[in-house]
């Protein structure tokens, strides 16, 4: 009895406390753009495109958009074979997302004049207007001038100076990742034009000029004013001649990631900014009011949803009917909570579809209470005591509710594997519901309702759990 109401309590505790807790931390459901407003841009790519480069393309967008400054908690996803769907919650400004999202960008080779340790750069304070005050970095970088742009080198942040551009992505040729065996490191092996070839010869004699160590050795590779790389010209280049021949070899090292940093940087510098030259499909604007509208709906319904089997079971189950209303808290407070925490660590957001899932999960999670509340009233019937028919009842009606959200959860899994779009966000929210109203039944619901066989509500009147089994 003692352990079956420190069970309850916990399960109470961590329902409840859970939710007050994540919303005392700030950590509520993120809303997408059908329930948030903003704008929605849908990229196709031509037939026939490499998965691996839509990946890279999705990663080089995220960034873009990263930087764009007004999207709140953007949701960048591959759709299909050739499809990428940007949805910018918060922007109803098209014209600015569509520039976000589609623009070529620029890749620049720019000479290193400078490089400063740590997050901020000398300028902090500074009243010219293209300098963040709080930070040093400049605000808009442009290939035409000097910039002071964040850089993680592997060895701890820096801030470097760099000049206007000397090259530029268009001539590059191509760019290949190979190990090299005699070092036994990692490296990318660049191509440029016959014009690249002569700029890239007279970039790398100036930076040879400066002794190996000296940050103005370094040249720095630069896409959307970041910093990608930031390789130093090898001692034995000539500061007379530079690297010619129109090729280079650009050493990653040997590190546990140094295949995939190589291969992201060779993408990076053969592809420039975008490696699919997409086409946007399709445009759609979803204004504040009507996503504000969609979540009250939306809640509104659940709500409802809610009242309405809380009437019902009270008036069917009477006592039983109580512990299925507070087992209706305990799951939307798990849910909410789920969704707050997915949110803050996986990205996971909620969608009006998601919602649409929510609401049919209540009717599951109802479901499980009417499948145990009948077992238990036939056992009675049957005759046995009420305590007795409480977990026997249980034990039978468990089984059904394992089979019936087993089937839940693979039409859940087939949807989020084969489905495109919003029908992932009900497929998500349905699959957290059905395995909540697993975990529930046994921790729950299975305690609340052996305590009630045992108080006075157990036996006693209409309104008992004997009561009801009349």
């Amino acid at each position: 009895m003692t352990r079956r109401v420190v069970g309850l309590i916990v399960v109470l505790l961590i329902a409840w406390g859970g939710l007050a807790a994540a919303t005392a931390a700030g950590l509520t459901p993120r809303l997408g753009l059908d329930l948030q407003g903003g704008t929605s841009v849908v990229l196709t790519a031509p037939d026939g495109t490499d998965p691996d480069l839509l990946q890279v393309a999705t990663d080089i967008i995220n960034r873009r958009i990263e930087a764009f400054g007004e999207v709140q908690e953007p949701d960048i996803a591959i759709s299909g074979d050739d499809t990428v769907v940007v949805q910018l919650p918060g922007v109803e400004d098209e014209q600015r997302a569509i520039e976000a999202v589609g623009q070529t960008g620029r890749l620049s080779f720019r000479p290193v004049l400078d490089a400063i340790a740590g997050l901020t750069g000398p300028l902090v304070g500074s009243d010219d207007p293209n300098i963040d005050p709080a930070t040093g970095l400049t605000l808009e970088d442009s290939i035409d001038q000097e910039s002071y742009l964040p850089y993680d080198s592997g060895f701890g942040p820096q801030v470097l100076l760099v000049g206007p551009a000397r090259l530029q992505g268009s001539d590059v040729a191509d760019a290949i990742p190979l190990f090299d065996t005699q070092s036994a490191t990692w490296a990318v092996s660049l191509d440029l034009s016959s014009q690249g070839g002569d700029l890239f010869a007279d970039m790398t004699a100036d930076a040879a000029g400066f002794p190996p160590g000296d940050p103005r050795r370094q040249i720095a590779i630069v896409l959307d004013a970041e910093v990608i790389s930031a390789p130093q010209v090898n001692p034995g280049v000539s500061p007379d001649t530079g690297i010619t021949g129109g090729s280079a070899l650009i050493t990653v090292g040997g590190a546990e990631d140094a295949q995939q940093e190589a291969n992201d940087l060779a993408v990076v510098l053969r592809y420039g900014s975008l490696p699919v030259a997409f086409e946007i499909s399709a445009v759609q604007k979803v204004s504040a009011t009507l996503g504000t509208d969609s979540l009250q709906s939306g809640v509104m319904a659940g709500l409802l949803g809610l009242a309405l089997v809380a009437i019902v079971v009270l008036v069917i189950y009477r006592s039983l009917g109580l512990v299925a209303i507070v087992g209706l808290t305990v799951f939307a407070s798990l849910l909410i909570a789920l969704f707050g925490l997915l949110g803050e660590w996986q990205g996971l957001t909620l969608t009006l579809a998601g919602v649409t899932g929510i609401i049919v999960s209540v009717g599951i999670t109802a479901d499980s209470y009417i499948v145990y509340y009948e077992r238990l009233k036939e056992k009675i019937r049957e005759g046995l005591p009420v305590e007795e028919a409480a977990d026997e009842g249980f034990k039978l009606a468990y089984r059904t509710i394992l089979t019936a959200d087993t089937v839940s959860l693979l039409a859940a899994a087939l949807l989020w594997a084969l489905a495109v779009g919003a029908v992932k966000g009900f497929a998500i929210a349905l699959g957290l519901a059905t395995v909540l109203d697993i975990v529930i039944a046994r921790s729950y619901t299975r305690r609340a309702v052996a305590l009630l066989a045992r108080s006075p509500l157990g036996t006693g009147g209409w309104f008992s759990i004997e009561g009801a089994a009349q």
